[in-house]
């Protein structure tokens, strides 16, 4: 009988992937392309979307029987914030017990990997002692890794070009890992352990974070001197050492960079340490929104009219270009905030064909010129790469551009 090891190596080991969202979705499917037999285990994933994924050759259960018979387990749920601002763990929990209880009584060892975001400790401080509770034993049929997920959505970006890394609980669960992801991708950067890997992962979010809020609060500042903004960063840009372009906009979206600054500022106060740096950089990325939502108010002022009543077009509501995923996008909370004040909000997004904000729900509007020439002023929050852009330019409107999509934007 084979080995873990050698099932790894010529990719006959059989896997599972729990939890089938943006993560786990194109890994489950690159597992496949690599010859991988592979199951996903989703326990909230609805009929529709297991019929939709077993159209495109993925089996997706909604239990966790089939981890008794696999040789591989990676554990994709999301890593929320929850009240205070402080991790929830909650779904990673719930996926490590219904694992190791699904371990099976057989003589069988198997890899488990964490992929979710999380603070440095978590995949041996929450992972497993769950597992461990449920009976099993480090290096006794249970060997455990960390490895940080890299998805960036809406880039095309190959998943084999995604250098992967991998941090192991004890030896072997290092090097199981790494031999599994080098089936994968085309390259694997071992570290001594899981926390140096949970720590990576938060350490490449956090430093957009804090660039994407240094240049967000220049450009605040270049929009009280008259400066523009988009026209220093281009420069900038022209030097080809010592600096790297970050664009400004209405603040921070999407499932990480919002997000992972606050496992490590959580974390840190266990050590009484506190990541000023670092809370700052939050602070002023989710204030961009009231600050958009004033320069709304100021642009319609110059015309004459007032925030109350104004009809007001908002244009791209996804958090980033060219995707559908709303998570943590600032122009939701733009639009919450116009609303509250009695605007008149309408919203353009050809990715997301509806959204709930604050209890309303809104259904994006098919644009022609004079549609757009009927509002009282226009937002650009998210610019898709396929937006027409002629539509917004030369309006006889205010146009409030964040994104810089029609180029001729202060800030």
């Amino acid at each position: 009988m084979q080995t873990l090891d050698e099932r790894i190596a010529d990719r006959t080991a059989s896997a599972a992937v729990v939890g089938i969202g943006y993560v786990g979705e194109p890994l489950a499917f690159r597992m496949l392309e690599a010859g991988f037999p592979v199951v996903g285990i989703d326990k909230y994933a609805g009929p529709e979307r297991i019929a939709d994924l077993a159209e495109r050759g993925l089996d997706v259960r909604s239990d966790f029987t089939p981890v008794a018979d696999s040789d591989v387990i990676v554990i994709c749920v999301p890593t929320p914030l929850g009240e205070g601002q402080q991790p929830d763990t909650s779904y990673v929990e719930e996926a490590s017990r219904d694992v190791a209880a699904a371990f099976g009584d057989g003589g069988s060892e198997k890899l488990v990997v964490l992929e979710s975001t999380s603070y440095p400790g978590t995949t041996r401080e929450l992972v497993l002692p769950l597992m461990e509770a449920e009976g099993l034993r480090l290096g006794d049929r249970l060997y455990l890794a960390y490895s940080p997920e890299r998805v960036d959505p809406g880039t095309g970006r190959d998943y084999q070009s995604i250098p992967r890394l991998v941090g192991g609980l004890d030896d072997r669960s290092a090097k199981l890992a790494e031999a599994f992801y080098r089936n994968l991708v085309s390259e694997v950067k071992l570290v001594s352990c899981p926390e140096a890997a949970e720590m990576a992962k938060l350490l490449e979010n956090i430093f957009r974070a804090v660039n994407i809020a240094l240049v967000n609060e220049l450009s605040l500042l270049c929009r009280r001197m008259g400066i523009n903004i988009w026209e220093v960063v281009e420069a900038a840009a022209t030097k080809p050492f010592g600096f790297m372009s970050f664009r400004p906009g209405p603040g921070m979206g999407g499932h990480c960079i919002p997000v992972d600054p606050f496992f490590l500022s959580w974390k840190a106060r266990e050590y009484d340490f506190y990541p000023e740096f670092i809370e700052l950089a939050g602070k002023i990325n989710r204030n961009m929104p009231y600050e958009v939502a004033d320069w709304v108010s100021e642009a319609l002022n110059a015309s004459g009219k007032s925030v109350k009543g104004a009809r007001i077009l908002v244009v791209g509501v996804a958090y980033k270009e060219d995707v559908g995923d709303t998570r943590e996008s600032p122009a939701l909370k733009v639009i919450e905030l116009l609303a509250k004040v009695g605007a008149d909000v309408h919203y353009h997004d050809h990715m997301v064909p509806s959204v709930r904000i604050d209890g309303v729900d809104y259904v994006s509007e098919e644009l022609d010129r004079a549609k757009v020439e009927a509002f009282d002023c226009v937002v650009i929050l998210t610019a898709h790469t396929d937006l027409n852009r002629d539509l917004f330019r030369g309006l006889d409107v205010p146009v409030v551009d964040t994104r810089n999509a029609i180029g001729q934007a202060s800030a």
